[in-house]
C-alpha cells in the first residue's frame, strides 16, 4: 500500500547527509596520517579544518568547509598555506553583506576585491587567508564599505537594480 511508504523527512536527508561527511572525514583523516608517517606533510601546522552545516531558502541542507584542508584529487587531503575563512553572506534590503572572521591580522594586511557577482578576501599576517566569495545578487563594486574591528571583517555592497524588470511606460 504506498500511503504506508514514509515520506523523507528533513531529518533523513541531514542523518544522510551527516553519514556522508563522516565517511569521507574518516577517509581525509586516514590520508592525512599516512601522508604525515611517510613525512610528506609539506606544510607544518596548524591545522584547521571545519565546516557548517545550514539548511537554504529551498530547504535543503548545505555544508560549507573552512580552513587549510581542502579534498584534493580522489578525494585525497590536501594541505595548503592559506586558510579558507568562515563566512556568512546576507541580503538585507538593498544590500549584501559579507562577514568574514580572520583572526589574529592587522587591518593594513587585509585586501578586499568587489565585483558584480564576486568578493576576493585576501590577508596575510603571519597566517594567510583567502576566500571567493559568490554573491546571492549583482552588487555595484564601487558601493563596497568595509570595517573590520576584532578579528572580524564586515564588507556591505548595494544591489544593483536587475535588467529586465523594465520600466512602466505611460500610454499617450
Amino acid at each position: 500500500m504506498s500511503w504506508w511508504r514514509r515520506r523523507r523527512s528533513i531529518f533523513d536527508v541531514f542523518d544522510e547527509i551527516m553519514r556522508d561527511f563522516e565517511e569521507s572525514f574518516r577517509l581525509l583523516e586516514e590520508e592525512f596520517e599516512r601522508l604525515m608517517k611517510e613525512g610528506r606533510g609539506e606544510i607544518r601546522g596548524p591545522y584547521y579544518y571545519g565546516v557548517r552545516v545550514t539548511i537554504g531558502p529551498d530547504g535543503v541542507p548545505r555544508i560549507e568547509e573552512f580552513g587549510n584542508i581542502k579534498r584534493g584529487r580522489r578525494g585525497r587531503p590536501l594541505i595548503t598555506e592559506e586558510i579558507e575563512p568562515l563566512v556568512d553572506v546576507i541580503e538585507h534590503g538593498d544590500e549584501v553583506w559579507v562577514v568574514a572572521e580572520l583572526p589574529g591580522v592587522d587591518k593594513d594586511k587585509i585586501k578586499v576585491k568587489a565585483q558584480e557577482n564576486k568578493l576576493v578576501i585576501k590577508a596575510e599576517n603571519g597566517r594567510k587567508y583567502y576566500k571567493e566569495v559568490d554573491l546571492p545578487a549583482k552588487v555595484d563594486p564601487k558601493s563596497a564599505k568595509a570595517s573590520y574591528r576584532n578579528g572580524v571583517l564586515e564588507v556591505k555592497l548595494k544591489k544593483i537594480e536587475e535588467e529586465g524588470k523594465g520600466v512602466d511606460v505611460k500610454i499617450e
